[in-house]
């Protein structure tokens, strides 16, 4: 399947700011059954583009807009093709517990084990554990279907409620969130179980037979867990399903503090507020005449505003993936 991708990103200032200095992960990924055949980046006002790797090989672009200006857009366009994935077990052997933990027994995945910046130890977290007797039984693969199924029943799909900073003890009280807070969720749960779990930030092509819980128009966020013999499998809590050939991988992290699409800091006594536009649809369809970066959703959830003196740097808003 092949899939075209146009992400905007448009921030706007209240008054003109001095600089703004940005980086952005949003190229997919290309690896195993997931190629980016083509990936174009560009901004408003234009600036020299540099990228590298991080240290899990996430392409991250940054540059630098040293003149002064009042907005600054940043378009991404790729193609991505995605083979369809092979079928899964219905379940794992008994013994798949005995072997995950041979394969964690050294420190190669202890980044994807232990707490990190979203996802901390909670009463909250301890509560939910007990009610839905989160425990290690039957084997890995059927225990991790069980807890995004437990997820998807027991929050509510709901913006507004969670922002993009928010710790997973914000959703576990309200029981709603977007995906980026189930994400976190499920992650934590896996992690307690000594199972590898990563955040995997990116985007779902959602169909209209489907009835997804995710939005349309945004970025999508789901989890990856280390499974004897298969590798790392992709589960989607927002949608109660398995990351397959909708979901297109962009960046993996331990969490979403690792991968936000965009991260940056601007020079300036203004305010800033931020809107984001997604378009996913297959090659096979004409893309769309309109013109998107025209089209950007003001996402709820995503616009701050900041006001500082002059010459101070201070954090752009950043993108909650819902």
């Amino acid at each position: 399947m092949y899939y075209t991708v146009r992400h905007v990103t448009r921030f706007r200032y209240s008054a003109p700011i001095a600089e703004s200095i940005m980086e952005v992960r949003i190229q997919p990924r290309s690896e195993g059954l997931q190629r980016c055949l083509d990936f174009r980046l560009s901004t408003s006002p234009k600036a020299q583009i540099m990228s590298y790797r991080d240290a899990l090989s996430n392409r991250v672009h940054h540059f630098d807009v040293p003149n002064r200006h009042t907005h600054l857009t940043i378009t991404a366009e790729s193609i991505v093709e995605v083979t369809p994935f092979p079928s899964l077990p219905e379940a794992l052997a008994p013994s798949a517990w005995d072997t995950l933990d041979a394969l964690t027994a050294d420190d190669r995945y202890w980044d994807m084990l232990k707490p990190s910046h979203f996802i901390q130890p909670s009463k909250l977290l301890d509560d939910l554990i007990a009610e839905l007797d989160i425990k290690r039984r039957d084997d890995p693969l059927t225990l991790l279907s069980e807890i995004s199924k437990a997820i998807y029943e027991n929050f509510e799909y709901a913006k507004q409620n969670t922002r993009v900073d928010s710790p997973i003890d914000d959703a576990l009280s309200i029981r709603r969130g977007v995906c980026q807070d189930f994400a976190h969720i499920m992650i934590a749960l896996a992690r307690e179980l000594r199972i590898p779990c990563r955040y995997v930030s990116g985007y779902l092509f959602q169909q209209a037979d489907k009835h997804e819980r995710s939005s349309d128009g945004a970025t999508h966020a789901w989890v990856e867990a280390l499974l004897p013999d298969l590798g790392w499998v992709g589960f989607d809590p927002t949608n109660n399903i398995l990351a397959r050939e909708r979901h297109i991988r962009v960046a993996v992290g331990r969490d979403y503090s690792d991968v936000p699409p965009t991260r940056g800091t601007f020079r300036g006594k203004a305010e800033s507020e931020l809107s984001v536009a997604v378009r996913v649809y297959p090659t096979e369809t004409p893309p769309p005449s309109a013109d998107l970066s025209l089209e950007a959703k003001w996402l709820p959830g995503m616009i701050e505003g900041y006001e500082y003196e002059d010459g101070m740097s201070r954090q752009q808003p950043q993108q909650q993936q819902q």
